[in-house]
């Protein structure tokens, strides 16, 4: 569900910024990436499940048991046709700066001259991150390469890393998984299947669009 509000000149140009950049044509010197991360609760069967038999079908009790919960780190390239998802335990700031760390470090990137990568406004998500985790001279090196740019407040809809998320619950994570060994694999096949087909994601929003659709939020926003 869109959440938006009264929108602001902030909030335009973040929202004008990201799907500016969206417009761009691939290039492999500046890759566009869109980040973001869920959380899933690992669940097992309380009883054993009842196989499939001729004429009935498989049988599941209701009752399960909780194995805690795990988060999945998510990067796509929606143009590139690339992504790359990782389960940890946590997503606190020192997992996001070592997963930042880990992609703009992938041997794909290392002719880009920059990198893009969208993000929403969870705390976690800022450079502060990085530079509690590896203090300010790796943080910099980092840096040199990195552009962070940000949706506007109550507007992650504009990272295209959420609906690779949707495609990620969708296909793979709608059922139950009792352990994390196996949400590794799971995930793992995934990417590989995504990767393998080079699926891209086709944005359609422009800022032409965002100017007709909020014209009159664009008339209160810019006389302020």
């Amino acid at each position: 569900m869109w959440c938006v509000p009264t929108l602001t000149p902030e909030f335009i140009e973040r929202m004008e910024n990201i799907l500016t950049l969206y417009a761009k044509p691939y290039h492999f010197k500046e890759p566009v990436i869109c980040f973001d991360e869920k959380s899933k609760q690992l669940i097992a069967d309380a009883r054993m499940t009842q196989p499939m038999k001729s004429g009935k079908p498989r049988r599941r009790d209701y009752e399960y048991k909780r194995n805690g919960t795990r988060n999945i780190f998510l990067a796509v390239e929606p143009k590139g046709g690339f992504r790359i998802a990782r389960v940890t335990a946590h997503r606190m700031k020192i997992d996001f700066a070592h997963e930042i760390e880990r992609i703009v470090t992938l041997p794909r990137y290392q002719d880009a001259a920059r990198i893009h990568i969208v993000l929403d406004n969870l705390n976690t998500h800022f450079e502060k991150s990085l530079l509690e985790a590896f203090g300010t001279r790796k943080t910099r090196s980092l840096m040199r390469r990195i552009r962070f740019h940000y949706t506007p407040k109550h507007a992650s809809w504009l990272n295209m890393a959420e609906i690779e998320l949707s495609i990620l619950a969708r296909q793979c994570l709608n059922r139950r998984i009792p352990t994390e060994a196996l949400l590794v694999r799971e995930v793992a096949g995934w990417e590989k299947y995504r990767n393998d087909r080079r699926s891209t994601i086709q944005w359609a929003f422009t800022v032409k669009d965002a100017a007709r659709v909020f014209r009159e939020y664009y008339r209160t926003a810019l006389v302020e």
